[in-house]
């Protein structure tokens, strides 16, 4: 047998990523006998899987705050049959783990398993969505760990930035401004999340995502135990107006800690969702504004002022409204001077097209950095999810790689003066 050799004096070809040839791998699809969509990856080497369910019951459905969170985590936490220490243990046994999470629009069930296990493991899924009874002792347990998490969140400055400053962008009583107290813990029962979990898990709406090494008959087994369960495929996402009580341009100084010798600065400003036209190219000016470590506000703050560890800025990830930020935590000393460099920043953009040089690094990292999302069946599916549930297609993932290798400097320096204009921001820091 011949041996190849490799001539190591002659170094290899150094391609660009902006010159990649990106693709996405197509979902298959397919409805269970309910008209539950199931949306699959088969792909990887290894013997592993995920199935995703994602119900539409997030904070958005809710009428009383804490009551879909609530509602989510304490779906494992026991049924009729099983008490929640049963319920770890019988997915621990199998080397599998089950996440819940809560978002704006919807929450989850994230099962993750070795795929010879998953004909052990989904009745137990399917017991949760129907069997659930919320005990009043894991209840009471979940309200006093939550109120200790606050306490000790509360205390955090860049804990309070946060959700001061979505309050600011969307108004506190919107399902992305408002946030929690310790009375609305208190004030939680068992009926209400009984009530809710009736009418938005068991009788609720849902879409499944599955990603791995997916094994035979696995669609079967999914329409076994989740297509005959009373889910609807018709509903309405509901709406929220943006209702803040604040005006953009508003300055706010909060002092949180007497003693503190750090303060967090958010500095924010409303900005429409991904099916705005201008919205793939700002992601472009975004990471070249602040969206990765060569970011100009990381060389200006952090580099050269030394104001700060790391900023950053970033489009939020929300379905219907979104926002633009910039983020980061300084001595309280320089704050002010940190915030007026982000707007010398802003006005450097709006005066000053973008250098070739600068525009071809970007456009390789975010290149790059979608090669990296590509990496295996749970990357592939997480970027359809995404897709999906804003209501996108597949044409959207080759429009955002047509956009970042063409965009140019005066196109983005006509968006700079558009949107990079600080009394359209909310300005907030807290020590």
């Amino acid at each position: 047998m011949e041996l190849l050799t490799v001539d190591r004096k002659i170094a290899p070809l150094i391609v660009d990523a902006v010159n990649l040839h990106l693709e996405l791998k197509p979902y298959e699809k397919f409805t269970l006998d309910n008209g539950v969509p199931v949306y699959a990856i088969n792909a990887g080497a290894e013997e592993v899987m995920s199935v995703e369910i994602i119900f539409f019951a997030g904070n958005s459905f809710e009428e009383k705050n804490v009551v879909a969170a609530a509602t989510n985590f304490l779906l494992k936490n026991g049924t009729s049959k099983k008490k929640a220490f049963q319920i770890n243990e019988h997915f621990e046994y199998y080397g599998s783990f089950l996440n819940r999470a809560c978002y704006n629009e919807t929450s989850t069930l994230t099962l993750h398993c070795l795929n010879k296990h998953i004909g052990e493991l989904l009745p137990v899924v399917e017991e949760l969505i129907t069997d659930s009874i919320f005990p009043e002792e894991e209840l009471a347990i979940f309200k006093q760990n939550q109120k200790q998490r606050l306490s000790v969140s509360l205390k955090k400055s860049e804990f309070v930035a946060s959700r001061l400053i979505d309050s600011y962008l969307y108004g506190e009583k919107h399902p992305y401004g408002k946030y929690t107290s310790h009375a609305e813990y208190d004030a939680l029962n068992r009926e209400e999340l009984i009530s809710f979990y009736n009418k938005y898990y068991k009788n609720g709406s849902c879409v499944i995502f599955t990603a791995g090494k997916l094994p035979p008959g696995l669609f079967e087994l999914l329409n076994k135990h989740f297509g005959k369960l009373p889910f609807g495929n018709n509903f309405q996402k509901p709406l929220h107006q943006i209702s803040s009580t604040k005006k953009p341009g508003e300055k706010f100084r909060i002092t949180n800690d007497e003693n503190g010798v750090q303060g967090s600065i958010r500095i924010a400003r409303e900005f429409p969702n991904r099916h705005h036209p201008d919205f793939l190219k700002v992601m472009v000016l975004n990471n070249i504004f602040g969206g990765y470590f060569g970011s100009r506000l990381m060389a200006n703050i952090r580099e050269d002022k030394g104001y700060t560890y790391g900023i950053h800025s970033f489009l939020q990830d929300h379905i219907q409204q979104s926002g633009w930020l910039v983020s980061t935590e300084a001595g309280k000393d320089v704050c002010d001077a940190a915030i007026r460099e982000v707007y010398k920043e802003m006005k450097k953009l709006q005066d000053e097209p973008v250098g070739e040089d600068e525009m071809q690094l970007v456009r390789n990292y975010m290149m790059g950095s979608i090669l990296g999302d590509l990496d295996g069946p749970f990357h592939i599916i997480a970027r359809w999810k995404n897709y999906v549930l804003n209501d996108l297609n597949g044409d959207y993932f080759y429009n955002a790689i047509n956009t970042i290798r063409t965009v140019s400097p005066e196109e983005l320096q006509q968006l700079a003066k558009k949107y990079l204009n600080p009394d359209e921001f909310y300005e907030l820091v807290v020590v």
